[in-house]
């Protein structure tokens, strides 16, 4: 097993190679300039990320996305394994648990991989980029929801389905966490990547730049500062998912907001690319 491990892994790298060096510069393939540039990498810091993203709105957009992304996850993510660790304090189910989570996350992604290619046939870029953002305001809202509200509702619930809120909260921020990690690789992250291809060259290799320098870093960042900020005013975790749960709303919204601006410039600019290819 290790020897047909090593193998396919110098066959990738082979092909890597041969696809770098080989197709992306290879007139025939590429279009126009696109041959040429391909061999650069552009390297930015984070001023000049940031002066990109000001004077692009288009890539500004897609910033947007990689932030509220990295940051809704966050925000949910950590909420939810504290009421995880509540609800199974014995390590032994707690491991049993998120054992369970990774296969079903494994098996969710899966299926989702293939439902997603028909939904940028049928449906398009535009409502792939907005189905991540909308189940996670979804989920997450419904998770908040239940660790808010769930004393005054636990009669309720456990007289209807059997359950604590508690147990209740954990499988639904399970459920968010699965629904977002399938949507993410089946819809977000290739609409992220298609969203380069109407661009130049120019344009594609600066905003691939400013997005890894600035919208990769504060996307994954943002959520854990403003957490540790709040649990520092607030005195812990707990007390401060009120205010986590606002800031998680305004972000998705501000996400669904730079997903439908995004939209626009990316059917316009597919146009005119075709436009101009003709």
């Amino acid at each position: 097993p290790i020897c047909v491990l090593v193998v396919s892994g110098l066959g990738i790298l082979g092909l890597f190679r041969f696809i770098q060096t080989r197709v992306m510069t290879d007139p025939g393939c590429m279009r126009g300039q696109m041959a040429k540039k391909a061999k650069t990498k552009t390297q930015m810091g984070i001023r000049e990320s940031a002066k990109y993203l000001a004077q692009s709105k288009y890539i500004r957009n897609l910033a947007l996305l990689v932030i509220a992304y990295g940051m809704s996850i966050n925000i949910v993510e950590v909420s939810w394994k504290a009421k995880l660790k509540e609800a199974f304090p014995n390590p032994n189910d707690y491991s049993e648990f998120m054992g369970m989570f990774s296969s079903v996350t494994g098996a969710v992604t899966l299926v989702m991989m293939l439902i997603g290619q028909r939904v940028f046939k049928v449906f398009g870029w535009g409502v792939a980029a907005l189905t991540t953002p909308t189940v996670l305001l979804a989920t997450g809202g419904l998770f908040f929801g239940l660790t808010l509200f769930g004393p005054q509702l636990e009669p309720w619930i456990v007289g209807t389905l059997g359950v604590t809120p508690l147990m209740l909260a954990v499988f639904v921020g399970a459920a968010q966490n699965i629904l977002s990690k399938s949507t993410k690789y089946s819809l977000f992250d290739p609409c992220k990547e298609m969203a380069y291809i109407p661009l130049d060259p120019e344009s594609k290799t600066k905003g691939k730049a400013a997005v890894d320098v600035i919208g990769n870093p504060m996307g994954k960042s943002g959520g854990s500062l403003i957490q540790q900020g709040l649990i520092f005013a607030c005195g812990s975790l707990a007390a401060s998912t009120p205010y986590l749960a606002g800031i998680l709303i305004a972000v998705i919204l501000v996400w669904i907001r730079a997903a439908r601006s995004l939209n626009v410039q990316f059917n316009e600019a597919m146009v005119a690319d075709s436009a101009g290819a003709m």
